[in-house]
C-alpha cells in the first residue's frame, strides 16, 4: 500500500469516495454530491495553503484519502488543523485508515501543527476507535448539532497534541 500526495489524476476517485460517503453514510453532513471540478478546486486550495491531501493506493487503485485544513478561520488557530479521512467502502477494515492517519500525523509534525482535531458523528465507532488508537481523546460531545437523512446528529470532537 503506497501513501502519497494526491495528484490531479486522483480527483475522480477522490470525488467518488466523497460522494459515496455523502450518499450512504453520516460521515459527511452534506446531502448534495460534489462534482469533480469542485473537488479539483478544493484540492488546489489545499495545495496553495500547503495543506496535504494524501491518498492510499494499491497499484493503480485509489483506496482512500486523508487531508487536514484550517480548524477555524482566525489567526489564533493557525497551529490547529481539522482532519478528514475517507476509505472506499470496498477497502474498509483493511488497515488503510491506520496508514493514512499515521502519514497525516507525521505530516502535521513536520509542518508545525500543534493540535489535530477530528469531528466525528457519534455512531461512527470505527472512526472513533481509529482515532483512539492513535492517541486522540474525546474533548467534546455536541448533541444534535447536525441533521441528515431525517435525524439529528451528535458531533464528537477528538483531538491529539502533535508537537
Amino acid at each position: 500500500m503506497l501513501i502519497r500526495h494526491a495528484e490531479e489524476k486522483d480527483l475522480n476517485a477522490i470525488t467518488a469516495i466523497y460522494n459515496d460517503a455523502v450518499e450512504h453514510t453520516l460521515a459527511i453532513w452534506n446531502e448534495q454530491k460534489v462534482s469533480v471540478d469542485e473537488r479539483i478546486t478544493w484540492w488546489k486550495k489545499r495545495q496553495s495553503a500547503q495543506y496535504p491531501v494524501l491518498v492510499a493506493c494499491d497499484g493503480e487503485q485509489l483506496c482512500g484519502y486523508a487531508s487536514y485544513g484550517p480548524f477555524r478561520p482566525f489567526e489564533g488557530y493557525k497551529f490547529s488543523a481539522e482532519l478528514s479521512l475517507y476509505i472506499d467502502r470496498r477497502f474498509r477494515s483493511q488497515g488503510i485508515g491506520k496508514k493514512l492517519l499515521r502519514a497525516l500525523i507525521d505530516h502535521a509534525k513536520n509542518n508545525s501543527i500543534h493540535v489535530l482535531i477530528a469531528g466525528i458523528e457519534s455512531s461512527n465507532q470505527a472512526s472513533i476507535g481509529l482515532h483512539h488508537h492513535f492517541g486522540f481523546e474525546v474533548t467534546a460531545t455536541m448533541p444534535e448539532v447536525g441533521y441528515k437523512k431525517g435525524q439529528w446528529l451528535n458531533l464528537i470532537l477528538m483531538q491529539k497534541t502533535i508537537i
